[in-house]
């Protein structure tokens, strides 16, 4: 019922939103976007003048933003919990699918993890 994706190149999010809405046109595409301030490696709010030219509004039914700090504990939690080793953008887009998940009364959520956590070995995300 629900496809939530990191709002990078946009390339993700464009390929698979036109596919699933071809199959189901009342299929929800959620995109993920940083709250203002947040510097989340792979998650971009672009500015209308910069947009990826691939990016069609139209094929994203909304936005959540996440913060930082929420990406960030979610991408430990994943590891420590699910032993899946990703990056902040997986993170920061798990966490949108669970806030979107707290306002649907039935659904299906599909999340993409979209990047690895070795890339992550130098910060100070897996202290």
């Amino acid at each position: 019922t629900h496809f939530v994706s990191s709002m990078g190149t946009t390339g993700t999010i464009m390929g698979v939103s036109k596919y699933l809405k071809e199959q189901n046109e009342a299929v929800q595409i959620v995109g993920c976007q940083p709250t203002d301030g947040s510097q989340i490696p792979g998650i971009r709010k672009w500015p209308a003048a910069y947009l990826p030219k691939i990016f069609d509004r139209k094929r994203v039914d909304r936005t959540i933003e996440v913060d930082e700090k929420d990406a960030r504990i979610m991408t430990k939690r994943l590891a420590r919990e699910e032993a899946i080793f990703s990056g902040l953008s997986s993170g920061g887009a798990v966490h949108t699918a669970i806030e979107l998940s707290k306002e649907l009364d039935a659904g299906i959520i599909v999340v993409i993890i979209c990047d690895r956590g070795d890339r992550y070995l130098s910060s100070d995300i897996f202290d």
